[in-house]
């Protein structure tokens, strides 16, 4: 057997377009992470309604459960750079009228109105991205993509959230316009800017020719069925069915991201700089876990490995929702980040790499489906979780105000325990995600990919 090539942590940022890809990626997910950062606290602020919070991710993700498959088509049938431009654009006129609403006091349900034409954005924007990646970077480089990538997402998400923080206090000072809830309105204008630097440098990207199915003769009805070869591509990869539908059910019951405005108000009895660091803190573990899977060989053991850091993530959660310290709060948050880093390296490198190029972005919508609907709808079922806790306080006559950090704390204590109980299931019912090796030879036994019938130039 020969020696294994020599592991080169930077591989990946020495092409050009990636660093083109990344450059303008990590400015664009931070200026959205800001402003998810910002909305949360303004419905919570104009509100006072923990269930508002579900409603924001509520409005986020029907999109995505309604037009995924669609979006990962058009995908696949035309120009991924092209939609990753004009994704990015739409965020930005998007981020203009959340500026606007919020500086003109615009009733709430408008705010919902543009969240879910945000919504609409998210559908193209994580599939084609997802499958954009492997065009803009060798093969040999590819781990090593998805790793910075990572990093990025992370970074961008920890700095993101603390800057909201940071301006939302301070915004009244530097403005009258900007007191009350108004003071978001800065954030959401640096969001507008963000997103534009990546469709510049989008525009500027020379990708590989993609592999698409030829407009030429295709029917609607062909379309249409072509739209479910994602799906049956991944029903019949169990080691992929296998991982999305961990991440899927962890974060579905183990999301505490969803109540952090009431943990910081009504727990910790912290304000919106605070919320910020408490928000950022899971990022800045991933962050440092990224940096230290960039500059190590990938995992040889990768099923045990995902499988490990997903339990690891829910024991993080239940210290998390017990705890009534700051610091012990950040420091869970830190090490739940860190251990979900290592859950979504694995998962991102995974996935494309048992994906034909033909499929990819097809297969990435429906990836998008599971990643949007156990975040947001996470948040959703956090939320109610908490309700229906806070409820029965109130029922067996505690006063409000006592009762909504008793059903916060209990829905995240909740939730780790269910994440715990998923990963068992999982490992059960999916031996072969148990058995996974090295990553680098998964796309060697990558099963038949399933042809919906009369769509052309699809691999059998």
């Amino acid at each position: 057997m020969g020696e294994e090539p020599r592991h080169d942590a930077y591989a990946a940022l020495r092409e050009r377009d990636y660093r083109l890809f990344v450059g303008g990626w990590f400015p664009a997910s931070m200026g959205l992470q800001m402003q998810a950062m910002a909305l949360a606290w303004e419905v919570y602020q104009r509100t006072d309604d923990p269930l508002s919070l579900g409603y924001v991710g509520l409005c986020r993700v029907l999109p995505v459960l309604l037009l995924a498959l669609p979006a990962g088509q058009i995908i696949d049938l035309v120009s991924r750079q092209r939609v990753l431009v004009l994704t990015q654009v739409a965020f930005a006129i998007i981020s203009l009228g959340i500026a606007v609403a919020c500086l003109t006091r615009a009733p709430i349900a408008l705010l919902y109105v543009l969240v879910v034409l945000s919504g609409c954005a998210r559908v193209f924007n994580g599939p084609v991205r997802s499958s954009l990646l492997p065009l803009l970077v060798h093969k040999d480089a590819f781990h090593n993509a998805v790793t910075w990538n990572s990093s990025a997402f992370h970074l961008s998400a920890m700095v993101g959230p603390i800057l909201a923080g940071v301006i939302i206090e301070h915004a009244p000072r530097w403005s009258d316009r900007f007191a009350g809830t108004a003071a978001a309105t800065p954030v959401y204008l640096l969001t507008v800017l963000s997103c534009l630097t990546f469709a510049v440098s989008g525009m500027l990207m020379r990708p590989r020719a993609q592999e698409t199915i030829p407009r030429a003769g295709v029917s609607v009805g062909m379309l249409a069925a072509g739209m479910l070869d994602g799906m049956r591509f991944v029903w019949r990869d169990k080691i992929v069915l296998g991982a999305l539908a961990l991440d899927l059910l962890a974060v579905l019951i183990g999301g505490a991201v969803g109540l952090l405005p009431v943990i910081a108000e009504d727990v910790l009895k912290v304000g919106a700089f605070e919320l910020g660091v408490l928000t950022a803190a899971p990022y800045a573990g991933a962050v440092l876990m990224g940096l230290y899977l960039a500059h190590r060989p990938p995992f040889r053991r990768a099923g045990r490995a995902l499988l490990w850091s997903v339990a690891g993530f829910g024991l993080a959660t239940i210290v998390f929702g017990l705890s009534k310290n700051l610091w012990l709060s950040l420091a869970m948050l830190f090490l739940g980040g860190m251990l979900d880093n290592v859950s979504v390296v694995i998962r991102h490198q995974l996935v494309p790499l048992r994906t034909p190029d033909a499929l990819r972005g097809r297969v990435s919508a429906v990836n998008s489906v599971f990643i949007e609907s156990s975040n947001e709808l996470g948040k959703m079922q956090s939320t109610g979780v908490q309700a229906a806790i806070e409820a029965l306080a109130v029922a067996r006559g505690l006063a409000v105000d006592a009762a909504r950090p008793i059903g916060a704390v209990g829905s995240v204590i909740v939730g780790g325990i269910g994440t715990i109980g998923v990963v068992l299931i999982i490992a059960r019912v999916f031996p072969s995600l148990r058995q996974l090796g090295p990553l680098r030879e998964v796309a060697a036994d990558s099963p038949p990919i399933v042809k919906a019938p009369g769509v052309p130039n699809i691999p059998a």
